[in-house]
């Protein structure tokens, strides 16, 4: 017998997230009977932003109306909704409230607003008194209501995700990283820490390291990933009853980050934060986290250094309130003044994979890049988690005929 012929898949995904495992789901429904592997360096699905996030199904009500994220969150929060009905996983649509604490911020709620309704959201204003009535415990001036807004694990929708994407014929690699892409032939070669597996067209979902596989793979990605922590404190059980379900403030349009809120879990714990400040390793969920190359790749990279002069102000602030509790609290005691630093405990942190211009601008949708032989999401922070089976009909539209 002459030697054994390496199987040849349709279709490769890398990374084992969310959106990689929508993205192979996706291809199943769409193209049944058609090969597919899904490839994951970690020995367990959502590892990283995926199993790290706050667990919130948005609304899409942040987004400027007509963009990717503006139409996919919609859309993909009707989706997720009925996945989790469809197959029995806990989820529960809560609702949130945006509120602003001092009358500078009315005229960004009443922006806020207009951007709910440009979107096709039933958002409702609020005033002191009916926020009140949603949340007891909150102090400001008004409010918004957001009633599509839910929640749900993020990992129990994966582990449900990769058990029909085995069922119906997935080949499922874990613990298996990705070390070199060549392309001969019109084939792609996966070159991993378990061998090679061959496959016609490879689909980069790998989050925190998808510039990089974009790189091994051959494209040309303008932006880069520069990670950014989030830290999280959790409410003691017993005052809990502060939090009902999701505290929002009014975010700040110029800075890319939503500010500390709190957010009731689907176990019924409750988490305040996060803060966002630079990591020093993409996957660096301590503050003492390092990576050499990580750090390196960040510090020479130009498009950092102008960010960084763009927000140097909230970037200190960040920075302060991930060294100092008390500044957190204060934080927090701008939308419940009751919270004291006695009723948290330190909790988990998560790192966002934020794609970042040359210039310096942030990559402010979801970017998915297409070539000959491959098609890469190259930007998918928050809403990814909420719009995952959107981004997986995205990608799936663009992957060459088979």
């Amino acid at each position: 017998m002459g030697p054994q012929q390496t199987k040849c898949f349709d279709y490769a995904v890398i990374g084992g997230g969310i959106v990689g495992l929508a993205v192979a789901w996706t291809l199943q429904q769409r193209k049944p009977g058609l090969s597919v592997l899904v490839v994951e360096k970690e020995q367990d699905w959502a590892r990283h932003q995926t199993g790290r996030n706050s667990g919130v199904i948005h609304s899409g009500i942040y987004y400027k109306p007509g963009s990717l994220k503006a139409r996919m969150c919609r859309e993909g929060n009707r989706r997720m909704l009925e996945f989790c009905r469809t197959y029995s996983i806990p989820h529960e649509v809560c609702g949130k409230v945006i509120v602003a604490t001092e009358e500078a911020e009315l005229p960004r709620l009443q922006a806020l607003y207009e951007r709910g309704v440009g979107n096709g959201l039933p958002v409702r204003k609020l005033r002191l008194e009916e926020v009140k009535e949603i949340e007891p415990n909150v102090r400001c001036q008004a409010g918004l209501h957001v009633p599509s807004t839910g929640i749900v694990d993020y990992a129990a929708v994966c582990r449900k995700l990769a058990k029909l994407i085995e069922s119906q014929g997935g080949d499922l690699r874990l613990g298996v990283r990705l070390t070199g892409v060549r392309v001969a032939g019109g084939i792609t070669v996966l070159e991993t820490s378990a061998g090679d597996f061959e496959t016609r067209c490879l689909l980069n979902c790998a989050g925190l390291h998808s510039d990089r596989v974009a790189k091994l793979a051959g494209a040309t990605p303008d932006a880069r990933i520069v990670p950014f922590r989030g830290e999280y404190y959790e409410v003691k059980p017993e005052r809990r009853s502060l939090v009902r379900n999701l505290i929002y403030p009014v975010p700040n349009p110029e800075f890319p980050f939503l500010g500390v809120h709190f957010t009731r879990m689907i176990d019924g714990s409750i988490h305040a934060g996060p803060n966002a400040v630079l990591s020093l390793k993409r996957e660096g969920y301590h503050r003492t986290a390092f990576n050499l190359r990580d750090f390196a790749e960040t510090m020479f990279f130009p498009g950092f250094w102008r960010l960084a002069a763009k927000h140097a102000k909230d970037g200190l602030e960040e920075m302060h309130r991930s060294f100092s509790k008390a500044a957190f609290v204060r934080s927090l005691q701008r939308l419940i003044p009751e919270i004291t630093a006695d009723d948290l405990v330190p909790g988990s942190a998560g790192v966002r994979a934020q794609a970042l211009q040359r210039d310096g601008g942030l990559v402010d949708d979801f970017l998915i890049i297409k070539d000959e032989h491959a098609v890469h999401v190259c930007n998918a922070p928050s809403p990814a988690a909420t719009a995952s089976l959107e981004i997986g009909r995205a990608v799936v539209a663009q992957v060459p005929q088979s």
